[in-house]
């Protein structure tokens, strides 16, 4: 899978995947076609301001990612996923809103020939209120707290599979399922939407989620960020949290499929299928965030080893951390 991609640009592998250091479009030129389950990404944000882990203007935005749409849809399998988290921005020096990210929208499902399988949108209700123009300062303007993601599709029916993340009952649900006879009579409703008598039934599994996650993005404490705090290392600012990718990679996927990242940074992405037992390869473009990703799997190694493998790896060096360390425990798929 991996044995294409030139070893210079290889900087850890572990037991189920490999990170490197590259441009994606580049990189994904070394893969087969059809070979990859699950893209998933979060790409540097149209933002107004240059960000330290380097983004694009709006201007340019969406045929720069569309560059990326296009190699990504070459190794996608017919059955497979790209899912895009993609932050709103406004238009400089005005409070209305700009329309890149749906012109990412048509120009993927336009011109690149992707299906729209679904909308969704995080909700982080922990995010600080921005712009500071006009949110705080006029308050003219409410809270931006939602991220829109893109669930793109090579076909009409990717692989997908809703039980793999149900969600907690409801507590008006769970009376309900008590005694549904008492509380639910199945009947047309005036929507003209025809409920049956299996919408009372307990699957004892939980509910089917719906396209709004809700997801804080709070964690300030992890092993990756209290190392780089020891080691006096920047970490990457713009982290999603865990449960992001897991939703996807969970509800998108099978065990040892293959999912690939093109914007890794702190390689959230690979730590989660590491976890779940998905093959994987996270792209970031940055050595200096490639390398303190490995942090992410070096849990039971001490802080001197981590310093001295880090900067192993900055200096070019190729590690295997699988020789190195324990990996994060296993969870459930």
């Amino acid at each position: 899978m991996f044995s294409r991609i030139p070893k210079n640009i290889k900087v850890y592998k572990t037991r189920h995947g490999l990170q490197v250091c590259g441009d994606s479009r580049e990189v994904l030129k070394y893969l087969e076609e059809d070979s990859v389950d699950l893209i998933i990404t979060s790409p540097p944000f149209a933002l107004l301001r240059q960000k330290s882990y380097g983004n694009e203007n709006q201007e340019q935005y969406v045929d720069w990612l569309a560059d990326f749409g296009i190699a990504a849809y070459r190794v996608l399998k017919e059955t497979g996923s790209f899912v895009l988290d993609l932050g709103g921005a406004y238009k400089r020096g005005k409070p209305v809103r700009s329309l890149h990210i749906f012109r990412v929208l048509l120009k993927f499902c336009d011109e690149l020939g992707y299906k729209l399988a679904e909308e969704f949108y995080w909700h982080n209700p922990a995010k600080l209120p921005s712009p500071i123009e006009w949110v705080n300062k006029r308050k003219i303007r409410a809270k931006d707290s939602v991220n829109t993601v893109w669930w793109f599709s090579k076909s009409d029916f990717p692989k997908s599979d809703v039980t793999k993340v149900l969600v907690p009952y409801s507590e008006r649900m769970k009376t309900l399922l008590k005694d549904p006879e008492k509380f639910y009579k199945p009947k047309e409703r005036p929507s003209g939407h025809d409920i049956g008598k299996n919408f009372g039934k307990n699957n004892n599994a939980g509910a089917i989620p719906s396209n709004l996650l809700t997801i804080p993005n709070t964690n300030s404490n992890c092993h990756y960020l209290r190392t780089c705090k020891m080691l006096k290392r920047k970490s990457h600012p713009a982290r999603f949290p865990k449960l992001l990718p897991t939703f996807f990679i969970k509800y998108l996927t099978d065990h040892g499929d293959f999912v690939v990242d093109i914007f890794s940074g702190s390689n959230t992405t690979g730590m989660v299928c590491e976890q779940l037992g998905r093959k994987w390869l996270s792209i970031e473009s940055s050595l200096d965030y490639a390398s303190l990703s490995a942090i992410r799997f070096m849990q039971e190694c001490s802080l001197e080893k981590i310093k001295n493998a880090v900067e192993e790896m900055e200096s070019g060096h190729f590690i295997q951390l699988n020789k190195l360390s324990l990996q994060a425990p296993i969870l459930s798929s």
